[in-house]
């Protein structure tokens, strides 16, 4: 069986991943000119950790589990603890951080070479599987993105991606000696979440119109942020001008009726972008990976098992995307000065304990089984 992947993402390699572990011969199309990553870090939930061991992705020490943190205000008091040993007792894995690339590189590193194709343009895919009129495939996995060609094409008529309401900056840089920890302002959250190395994954999201992108982000940084508590100003001062990174914030506000059409199915940001206030997107991907791999590896027709796929992810993933809308509307995207202070005491009367059973409903996930490797012959 042939599957044709289009997105060299962290779905669109995991999905690579899982059907290739399940025999079958995978072509990953990436139109960039190599795989990289966009963005400069993510937190790994331990749902995300599982698909990876189900994958047989080892991301080794590059993984950066986190031990320490809370929440504080902007003048830096600590509004809550967070409960770090409770949360890998009930969540089984700890929260852990991890560069992108590193990440994206663990992904290729469990893929054969000659299954990777970069600069590789896909301008059309149909339903019954042919990609871009000459690779005919049983399975056309579309892992293209937020802006999916694919999805436009098969489904002219659903609306695009909408603005969120907020935009981002992000940067890392390095810090030793930092734990985790979100400081939140009206209608701002700026995130702390240590990599390895020393260094320091950071991003500012904040409410603005989109199309805003400030002309000079390091010194906007630097008016707006510069009298924040340490360590704000001392990261934002040691992230290179050129490694500061800014992005309005989109999301499929429109659910998908499906994520099949036909031969092809949608994942991740192709089938359910979200905002990024829960931390789900990538981990999401994830999920969507290991369900698809072991939907083909268990059912022998395929339309059986992508129609299994779609059962199966749709609920769940289209679940967090509207969970992930709440929670900033809830937190960060909160603008009133009042509301915001008076959630933060509401927060300052949380026991330390609770704080473990953050996003439990959602890490909680248990990945279904793939199939393992054939072990070694012995002569």
């Amino acid at each position: 069986m042939r599957a044709v992947v289009v997105g060299g993402g962290i779905g669109g390699l995991g999905a690579a991943i899982g059907l290739h572990r399940a025999g079958w011969t995978v072509t990953v199309l990436e139109q960039a000119p190599e795989f990289g990553a966009v963005g400069a870090g993510i937190s790994l939930w331990p749902n995300a950790l599982r698909c990876l061991d189900e994958l047989g992705v080892d991301l080794g020490d590059h993984l950066a589990a986190q031990e320490q943190g809370g929440l504080r205000d902007r003048r830096g008091r600590w509004v809550a603890h967070w409960d770090a040993d409770g949360f890998r007792r009930l969540h089984g894995r700890p929260l852990t951080g991890i560069h992108r690339a590193d990440l994206i590189a663990g992904l290729l590193d469990a893929l054969p070479a000659d299954a990777l194709r970069t600069g590789t343009e896909v301008t059309e895919v149909t339903e019954d599987g042919v990609v871009n009129g000459e690779l005919q495939a049983d399975l056309v996995v579309a892992a293209d993105g937020i802006r999916s060609p694919i999805r436009r094409r098969l489904f002219p008529h659903h609306p695009e991606p909408v603005y969120s309401g907020s935009a981002a900056f992000r940067g890392v840089a390095k810090h030793p000696g930092l734990g985790l920890s979100t400081t939140f302002a009206p209608g701002t959250e700026v995130g702390v979440l240590p990599l390895t190395g020393d260094d320091v994954y950071w991003w500012v999201s904040f409410v603005t119109k989109p199309d805003t992108r400030p002309a000079d982000l390091k010194a906007y940084l630097k008016e707006h942020f510069g009298d924040w508590h340490d360590p704000i100003p001392a990261l934002i001062d040691a992230t290179p001008p050129e490694a500061v990174l800014y992005h309005d914030l989109f999301h499929l506000a429109t659910p998908l009726e499906t994520y099949v059409r036909g031969r092809v199915a949608f994942l991740g940001d192709a089938a359910h972008a979200m905002p990024p206030f829960l931390g789900q997107g990538g981990c999401q991907a994830l999920e969507d990976a290991v369900v698809l791999a072991h939907s083909v590896s268990t059912v022998d027709d395929v339309d059986q098992a992508l129609a299994r796929y779609d059962a199966e992810r749709r609920p769940r993933s289209q679940r967090v995307a509207r969970a992930s809308v709440r929670a900033g509307k809830a937190g960060p995207q909160v603008t009133s000065p009042l509301l915001t202070a008076a959630r933060m005491n509401l927060l300052r009367l949380v026991p330390t304990k609770l704080t473990a059973r953050a996003g439990r409903s959602i890490s909680g996930w248990q990945p279904p089984r793939l199939p393992r490797p054939a072990p070694p012959r012995t002569p």
